[in-house]
């Protein structure tokens, strides 16, 4: 049975999560697929720059990354202080 985020993430435990995010069905993120021969390698840099990107938004820093054929690995750290010092206008801009 799944756990809700809400019970799975407690930053009075620990700021640092390692995330995990998977293709299904044989997809391929990025790499060549080696039963078609087809390649999806210029999906990469569009993945590191989105996940660049989002961090900033989400005051999430990035401190590892691997962007793999068909997954990928984060470790994260949650800057509350950093979300907390927000205002509203700078969360709706966000």
């Amino acid at each position: 049975m799944a756990i809700a985020r809400k019970r799975q993430v407690s930053l009075v435990d620990t700021k640092y999560y390692h995330c995990i995010s998977r293709c299904v069905r044989r997809a391929f993120l990025c790499g060549e697929d080696r039963f078609t021969g087809q390649s999806y390698e210029h999906r990469r840099g569009w993945v590191e720059d989105k996940l660049l990107e989002l961090a900033k938004v989400f005051c999430i820093d990035v401190c590892a990354y691997a962007v793999m054929s068909n997954h990928t690995h984060l470790v994260l750290y949650v800057d509350d202080k950093k979300a907390n010092r927000l205002n509203d206008k700078a969360i709706i801009i966000r």
